[in-house]
């Protein structure tokens, strides 16, 4: 179908003859504007995540004026639209808590503007699934403009990734190796530029889904924040947003059941963030697609991880797998794996958009035949610690935790697990199973990026630098190590981790995919009728919904009432 003018959504407010055109009009002559700017043209809003906090997002202010200009150069109208900047430095207790605040934001916002498109500026974290989610509900076509990763970071010499040589020199410090002097020179060396994190943390692990999943330009998600590349591509994105509006090229076309499963495919390929999951799952229920966590596993389990990038490769960054040939390049070498058939919002297909894809260093971008791993990144465990499931990054972790058995010692809280991992004599062995419980959605609340919990000092004098945890917290994309995360049902709730004591016997069978506390039936019955719900998080406010709504993490941690399932989408607004 293609559109003409009267056909354009923002055409119910400017296009008749009435009183309230005449208020639209009158207010946009106010603006500065003349009816040549605008009627008869796709109106597109640019919702931009910038704020002066989101490190993430500091070029942004200059990338709007990029897209304006493709905007204007298709002969659209662009209007720049704020959006809560959700970011991970500074948002606290976590920006996962907000997430859904901005998918919220962001598809009230489109549903009552007269906006035809829409261009969203994310890449911080929770940005990418919070804008897509808002935007899939809302319908309208939309682009993902992807924030692109910072430069590589380097001091003294050394390469430094972003998150993850964070925690490995404060290991090193808390060791006592590392000075005064030389702890200031990594903070400055570690960050260096515009941009998310470097590594294939959470941020670029979600750009690129967005990616593969069809809704960013073919490749947009391996730019540089700061290379010259990326304001051309934003300026694409503006010309080929108004293209689409005119083309109805809507996101149900896009986002489908085999999209999301690409998705996961390059996502697995990648050394993706354990993040993946939860959001991944978030994003296809908004557009309708039932993704499990038994279908995240058997996709880890047929896809071998080829991007030699860290955490989970050993030596490269970002800026690397870009000049390598990027995420086309990826996707090209795994493309018997994927639907290529799949629509992109290039009005193309994903195979199309592959065409010419070149690998130029394959020890960044593996062949098949040398993966850095012969799995996915991610693997999903159950067993009766995690009815619901958890999840594991086996690719990160030193392969002789992925069958063990130790003795559990529990903490209720991160400021109690904190206090005595850095008691020197700490009762503990490299064998000890140590787990962080009332972390999870309801708990942490918002599900915290807690769940790297940090190598006792009484272990790391010895000289051992990773053990087994578990959690129903997150952790962060960029961290590393034998760290069980995202335990369902979570503890806050009464999930079984509520009832493991220390001492117990955890065992995790990697290969039979499970994670068990050696206790009885008899034994876990009589702990349940004990155990009694801890006090409330939160007794007003957006909390006070988040806490009564979220969805736990093997679902996505949505707002039950969001997902595409709970009921019809609110059609367009009333204007009388």
């Amino acid at each position: 179908m293609t559109k003409t003018p009267a056909d354009l959504r923002s055409a119910r407010w400017f296009a008749p003859d009435d009183l309230r055109s005449f208020g639209h009009r009158s207010r946009m002559m106010q603006l500065g504007y003349g009816e040549d700017d605008y009627c008869d043209k796709p109106i597109i809003g640019i919702l931009n995540t910038w704020s002066e906090l989101n490190t993430c997002h500091s070029h942004f202010r200059e990338r709007v004026v990029d897209v304006k200009r493709g905007v204007a150069q298709a002969g659209g109208f662009g209007v720049e639209m704020p959006a809560l900047s959700v970011d991970e430095s500074f948002t606290k207790p976590t920006s996962m808590l907000y997430r859904n605040m901005l998918a919220m934001e962001t598809e009230e916002m489109i549903r009552s503007h007269p906006l035809d498109g829409v261009v969203l500026m994310g890449g911080c974290d929770k940005t990418t699934p919070g804008l897509v989610m808002g935007a899939l509900s809302a319908g309208v076509p939309l682009i993902y403009l992807p924030a692109g990763p910072m430069l590589r970071g380097n001091y003294a010499g050394r390469i430094l990734g972003s998150g993850s040589d964070a925690w490995k020199y404060w290991d090193e410090r808390r060791a006592g190796n590392i000075s005064d002097a030389e702890w200031l020179g990594l903070q400055g060396g570690i960050a260096r530029s515009a941009g998310t994190c470097m590594t294939m943390g959470t941020a670029s692990t979600m750009t690129a889904i967005a990616d593969a999943m069809g809704i960013t330009l073919p490749g947009a998600s391996s730019i540089p924040a700061v290379d010259s590349g990326h304001q051309r591509m934003a300026s694409s994105c503006g010309r080929r947003i108004v293209e689409m509006v005119w083309e109805d090229l809507t996101p149900e076309k896009i986002v489908t059941q085999a999209a999301c499963r690409n998705a996961a495919v390059v996502a697995m390929a990648t050394g993706c963030s354990t993040n993946a999951v939860v959001h991944l799952i978030a994003m296809a229920r908004r557009a309708g697609v039932n993704l499990t966590l038994d279908d995240l596993d058997a996709l880890g389990r047929a896809t071998p991880l080829i991007a030699n990038v860290r955490p989970s490769g050993k030596d490269y960054l970002m800026e690397d797998f870009y000049y390598a040939g990027g995420l086309r390049a990826l996707m090209k070498q795994i493309d018997d794996l994927l639907d290529t058939t799949c629509l992109t919002v290039t009005g193309k297909t994903m195979g199309e958009n592959l065409e010419g894809a070149v690998v130029y260093n394959d020890d960044v971008i593996r062949p098949l035949s040398n993966p850095v791993y012969g799995e996915g990144s991610l693997a999903v465990l159950r067993g009766n610690l995690c009815p619901d499931g958890a999840v594991i990054k086996p690719a990160a972790c030193d392969p002789k935790y992925y069958n063990h058995e130790g003795p559990a010692l529990v903490f209720d809280s991160y400021p109690e697990m904190k206090k005595a991992v850095d008691d020197e004599d700490l009762d503990i062995t490299p064998d000890t199973v140590m787990v962080l419980r009332n972390a999870g959605p309801q708990g942490g609340p918002g599900m915290p990026e807690w769940g790297m919990l940090p190598i006792p000092k009484a272990l790391i004098k010895q000289g051992y630098r990773d053990m087994l945890r578990i959690s129903d917290a997150r952790m962060s994309g960029t961290s590393y190590g034998a760290c069980v995360l995202h335990v369902a049902p979570e503890s806050y709730i009464g999930g079984p981790l509520a009832l493991l004591n220390t001492g117990d016997i955890v065992r995790l069978d990697l290969d039979a995919r499970r994670l068990d506390m050696l206790v009885d039936e008899d034994e876990l019955a009589q702990r349940r009728a004990a155990w009694t719900a801890p006090d409330k998080r939160f007794e007003r406010g957006y909390g006070y919904m988040f806490s009564k709504h979220v969805t736990q993490a093997d679902k996505g941690c949505d707002f039950d009432f969001l997902e595409a399932e709970f009921g019809r989408t609110a059609g367009e607004p009333d204007i009388y």
